[in-house]
């Protein structure tokens, strides 16, 4: 008997060998006149099919009771299909039979739905999304239709016009690849199309203008010699007048058959990440959520932990991704533990570029309202209101935006639809082994197996073990794969009795698939030894992945001490020092209740983790370097379990707290350096620990100094400029000075300093003013050599940005030696920048050249990539207000390149505003107010508050105003519009054409 399952949903398949499907596995219909029978309904599925014509198709010559015959014949096929179906398929009628097919369980009929949408999509003038379209239908066929079906009627009607169905299919294939320009790739295809079916005058068209069109015009022309013959030969006539026509045209040459221009515009590629290993079953679930994804803005794929709901999105959403012209984007949100930052999560997976002061809502909102965007929200049980809350907002302002989202629960957001995530198919009942390994769960099993247990295959032997094991895991992906491991030690019966060992041991309450997979989780932990116990406990603590340096750092057993100071900032044995958490060694008798010694030294860790990825614990990723360490979040939360009940989870988030606090502290202690660019990409991959340290820094458990330091590190480094954030790095300079009221007085004028510094760079003026004055009040007194020298960088940085004050020029002179006084590189650098720039906007004629060149041959000096960039910059506005403007559009132009490839986020926009200056000084008037316009799009995505910067808003009112009197009224206006349309306003600045449109 073939193995079946319960009251499964039955999918067919006639493009190809006849095949009948319970769940992704086989049910067996072997009697020729069943098949017969069953071909002849799915042809005309859901129609009535008179008696008559199923006695024809099901005998050549009908016998003497031919009615009763098939009366039998229908019977034995309701008994094959109803054992596996949850509802009888087949339904007697007054003229004959009806096959009930639910949507998309027929091949034909979902190739025929493919079909109808790739043309629909020709007709809209979208080849891409057709070309995508036709080629998953044609994919859907596996060799000539109902092959192995007994019926000669059905090989000589049915049959044929099956086949014209997919010729047809891939001439319109064949005309969009032409309308994409892949007149070369389409050649191999038209070659077979054309031996294959050597009278199909269309195919042979298609075929010589793919030669034409490749530069092959001798190859077109034989091509239509070759068909010529062939007619002649085989039908006795010229070819068609459609041939004939395009033979002439090949010959002239005519100028219409060049290529056409393929569309325009590059399409956003998203973010998704590439998969790592084979992705098993769920074909109908797959077809459900993208079909889903057309008609529904919010589809939330539910279901409980480990039962593949990541998976399954991601994979939806990259087959889905060719539909949304600005790509799919992922946001994970499992390293989120702050509500309240979710949509500025959101903001950064989508890349947006926002410095401004409004709220992370409205930056989204403005950035999705005209695009056409697939959103992947993963694992957002934990945030589920703020999740939908946000989400009822930007579907109601950006009706291009769709979003997939995955969650334990729903989310109760507006016109969510819900999508429960099942456990993959198991096999009830024994099978042969070929049957046996189209089973979903068993597929995956081998699969998983295959890669850790080379020498498993499911025999006759094994193949009853192998069933059970499945169905004792119950379908669910994670803990099939945790099980796969042990397959290389252990046979499929050895793992199976350990399994139900560990199953009688658990609790009967609790949802079913909970208890398995917690019960192969822990089986899991039970296989490891006590220093892998540990170890994957102590990573529990990281978010979004880590590395070899952080494990040694917080994880072994007795580390070395990790202390978070603001001493960086000054001098050592200054005044300021902050929190410092020094895990003491411990003897055994002094160790808290319920830890255990065991856990790897700092030398082992790296064995340790190696052991965790082979047991499938931990995942590597070695193309980078460092390479990096994840961990499935549902073991994550198991690890941070395992860490609560042992009572070392508020001593090891201390020690990861101090770790990237150390991390944040030695970035900014080496800004402005070779390794500057460097630190800013390292940065940038440790976001989500960087956030888990600082929120733990403002809980109950944590310290808020700390806290304090790390965010002001963070402010040092340019790192919320560079990533643009600068009002994540506001939040938390400022939650964090709430909370540590007695902080280190020189701690907290620091970062109050700060603050100030990124009010002020946001255009909020009153904040700037009030942070400033709070942090003179309360640092003014401090003589550590670093306190008077931020403070005096900050006054200076005001007077300049708020009040163009000449008197800035020797505020930053002081702040900039006060700074390389105490050693401060970085801090330094800074200031010489903002004393350059105030030189060259406020200063004279001599005093500003020589400041820019200082600045340039400084930052020159150092070798640091972004510095660097903005020595460039800055001696371009020293050449443009005082010396050659036509030198400074090189210097800005160099500049823009620079941090455009560094990834910079904040400089462009100065950038491109300063060649607007640059081009309006120089009399190219026409491309200066093209970007001017350019430079008002940058400024609008990052919200930048021009007026706030009282030397930059100056500078761009006076290039306007001459421009419009250059220009005149219309001719500014239409060519500042024709900047803020620009796709890319870097590419039109660099000198790309306008075309970026």
């Amino acid at each position: 008997m073939t193995a079946g399952v319960e009251n499964a949903e039955l999918e067919y398949r006639i493009l190809g060998p006849l095949e009948v499907l319970a769940d992704g596995r086989p049910v067996a219909v072997r009697a020729a006149k069943q098949r017969a029978l069953l071909a002849s309904l799915l042809v005309d599925a859901g129609s009535v099919v008179p008696t008559d014509t199923l006695i024809a198709r099901l005998w050549d010559e009908p016998p003497d009771g031919a009615r009763n015959a098939l009366q039998n014949y229908v019977l034995r096929l309701r008994r094959t299909l109803g054992s596996a179906a949850a509802a009888e398929p087949i339904r007697t009628c007054p003229r004959g039979y009806v096959i009930d097919v639910p949507e998309g369980a027929l091949d034909l009929h979902r190739f025929d739905t493919l079909v109808d949408r790739a043309r629909a999509a020709a007709a809209a003038h979208a080849p891409e999304r057709a070309a995508a379209l036709l080629g998953e239908a044609l994919a859907l066929w596996r060799g000539r239709p109902l092959s192995d079906v007994p019926s000669e009627r059905l090989a000589l009607e049915v049959v044929p016009a099956l086949d014209e169905r997919r010729l047809s299919a891939l001439e319109l294939r064949t005309d969009a690849d032409f309308l994409l320009g892949r007149h070369a790739d389409v050649l191999p295809r038209l070659r077979e199309l054309t031996a294959a079916h050597p009278l199909q005058e269309r195919f042979w068209a298609q075929r010589m203008l793919a030669l034409y069109r490749s530069g092959r015009q001798g190859e077109a022309l034989d091509c239509y010699a070759t068909v010529s013959a062939l007619l002649l030969d085989e039908l006795g006539v010229d070819p068609g007048a459609e041939l004939w026509r395009l033979h002439q045209r090949i010959l002239t040459a005519d100028p219409a058959l060049s290529a056409p221009p393929t569309p325009r515009g590059p399409r956003a590629k998203g973010n998704l990440p590439a998969e790592t290993t084979t992705f098993v079953g769920r074909e109908a679930l797959l077809r459900k959520t993208r079909t889903l994804l057309e008609s529904a803005r919010l589809v939330t794929l539910t279901g409980p932990g480990g039962v593949g709901k990541t998976r399954l999105a991601l994979r939806a959403a990259a087959e889905a991704a060719w539909a949304f012209p600005h790509g799919a984007w992922l946001a994970d949100l499992a390293p989120l533990t702050e509500p309240r930052l979710l949509d500025r999560a959101v903001a950064e997976a989508l890349r947006i570029p926002d410095q401004s002061l409004r709220l992370g809502t409205e930056v989204l909102v403005e950035h999705l309202r005209e695009r056409q965007l697939l959103l992947v929200l993963d694992n957002c049980e934990h945030v589920a209101e703020a999740a939908a809350e946000l989400l009822g907002t930007l579907l109601g302002a950006a009706p291009g935006l769709r979003v997939l989202a995955t969650s334990r629960q729903g989310l109760r957001a507006p016109g969510e639809y819900l999508l429960p995530v099942p456990p993959l198919g198991v096999p009830r009942q024994r099978g042969a082994a070929p049957s046996l390994t189209r089973c979903e769960a068993v597929r995956l099993l081998a699969d998983r197996a295959e890669a850790c247990a080379p020498h498993f295959r499911i025999t006759a032997r094994n193949q009853e073990a192998v069933g059970r094991l499945c169905r004792r895991l119950d379908g669910i992906p994670l803990a099939i794969e945790l099980a796969a491991v042990r397959l290389g030690t252990l046979s499929a019966e050895e793992v199976l009795d350990r399994l139900d060992d560990r199953f009688r041991l658990l609790s009967a309450t609790g949802p079913h698939h909970q208890r398995t997979l917690r019960g192969v989780v822990d089986w899991s932990h039970d296989l490891c030894d006590e220093r892998e116990r540990r170890l994957w406990a102590g990573v529990s603590v990281f978010s979004g992945g880590f590395d070899l340096a952080a494990a040694e750092a917080v994880c072994p057993e007795d580390p070395d001490g990790e202390t978070v100071s603001c001493r960086d900032f000054g001098q050592a044995g200054a005044a300021c020092t902050g929190a410092s958490w020094v895990e003491p060694a411990r003897k055994d008798a002094s160790r808290a209740p319920g830890v255990v010694a065991g856990g790897p030294d700092r030398e082992d860790v790296v064995d340790v983790l190696a052991a965790l990825v082979h047991k499938s614990v931990l995942t590597v990723d070695t193309t980078g370097s460092p390479a990096r360490y994840r961990m499935l979040e549902t073991l994550r939360q198991y690890g941070q379990g395992r860490l609560r009940e042992t009572g070392r989870q508020v001593p090891l988030r201390r020690r990861h707290c101090a770790h990237y606090g150390s991390l944040a502290a030695r970035a900014a202690a080496q800004w402005c350096g070779p390794g500057e660019v460097a630190w800013l990409s390292r940065l940038r991959l440790e976001s989500p620990n960087l956030r888990a340290a600082l929120d733990f820094s403002v809980t109950g458990e944590g310290d808020a100094a700390a806290g304090l330091e790390i965010a002001a590190n963070l402010t040092r480094t340019r790192y919320w400029f560079f990533s643009s954030s600068l009002g994540e790095g506001r939040h938390w300079l400022t939650h964090a000075l709430d909370l540590a009221p007695e902080a280190p007085v020189p701690l907290r004028s620091c970062g109050l300093a700060l603050a100030a510094w990124i009010a002020l760079c946001q255009g909020d003026q009153p904040a700037a003013e009030r942070f400033l004055a709070e942090a003179v009040r309360l640092g003014g007194a401090v003589e550590d050599g670093v306190t008077p020298a931020v403070l005096a960088y900050m006054e200076g940085a005001f007077a300049l940005l708020a009040h163009s004050d000449a008197g800035s020029i020797a505020l930053l002179a002081h702040a900039r030696e006060r700074f390389r006084a105490g050693g401060q590189v970085g801090d330094a650098h800074m200031a010489t920048m903002m004393w350059a720039m105030a030189a060259a906007f406020l200063g004279e004629r001599g005093a500003a050249l020589a400041a820019g060149r200082e600045y340039a041959a400084e930052a020159d000096a150092h070798r640091a990539g972004w510095a660097h960039s903005w020595g460039l910059w800055g001696m371009g506005l020293a050449e443009l207000r005082h010396g050659d403007a036509h030198r400074s559009l090189g210097l800005f132009r160099d500049s823009l390149r620079r941090q455009w490839a560094i990834g910079d986020r904040w400089g462009p926009v100065w950038g491109v505003e300063a060649l607007a200056w640059a081009a309006t000084a120089t009399g190219d008037h026409g491309r200066a107010a093209r970007l001017m316009g350019a430079a008002a799009r940058l400024l609008r995505t990052t919200g930048v508050a021009l007026t706030g910067l009282k030397p930059l808003h100056v500078a761009h009112v006076e290039a306007e105003h001459r421009l419009r009197a250059a220009l005149g009224e219309d001719a500014y206006a239409a060519a500042y519009a024709e900047g803020t349309q620009t796709r890319d306003p870097v590419r039109l600045a660099l000198g790309g054409a306008a075309a970026a449109r």
